[in-house]
């Protein structure tokens, strides 16, 4: 017997069984599945809340071999905190934890949250990690942005505090000039040979 010939009589042999067994098993009464469903969904709304009280009990892990540098505290003195409104109806609530120079960040509706440190930025940003979970806080002059590295995407965007609302309004009366713009000839001092 040829090897495909084979596989398509032994494929027919295991429909054959599957069928019969499928026509033997005696159905249960109607009576029998409503009330097994009737407890299911009675049961499921306790296991959520239970999960959830975990959830909420659940500290979050605290990176320990971290440590911070003059520097870095410098920059955590500077991070916005409280609840922090962001597009699409979404907030990220920043806390500082315990540990000096340390934060919580949790996003709305999103279980956990992040603990996060200070980061050097070359650009003068102010940037949060935790290395652990994969995610980054990313505070701009006018706006700031959470992002998870490990799905490769932004959890919440738009995020302005206060301040920062007051500073993009004011970049839009007053935007920025362009770093592509070609200078003004009559601001730029003469070149001396």
């Amino acid at each position: 017997m040829k090897p495909i010939s084979l596989v398509l009589s032994l494929s027919a042999a295991a429909l054959v069984c599957t069928a019969a067994v499928a026509q033997t098993t005696t159905p249960k009464p109607a009576a029998a599945k409503s009330a097994a469903k009737t407890q299911t969904t009675k049961r499921a709304p306790l296991a959520r809340s239970a999960a959830k009280a975990v959830e909420e009990v659940t500290p979050i892990e605290e990176d320990s071999n971290v440590s911070l540098s003059e520097a870095d505290l410098a920059v955590a003195q500077r991070v916005y905190l409280g609840a922090i409104p962001c597009e699409l109806g979404a907030s990220v609530k920043i806390e500082p934890a315990k540990r000096q120079g340390f934060f919580i960040v949790r996003v709305k509706n999103q279980r956990g949250g992040y603990y996060m440190h200070p980061v050097e930025s070359r650009t003068g940003a102010i940037r949060l990690e935790d290395p652990k979970r994969g995610a980054m806080w990313l505070q701009l002059g006018n706006k700031s942005m959470l992002m998870s590295q490990k799905l490769g995407a932004r959890l919440a965007d738009e995020c302005m505090s206060p301040e920062q609302l007051t500073m993009a309004d004011e970049m839009k009366r007053n935007p920025p000039k362009s770093l592509l713009e070609p200078l003004d000839p009559s601001s730029t001092p003469p070149i001396k040979n």
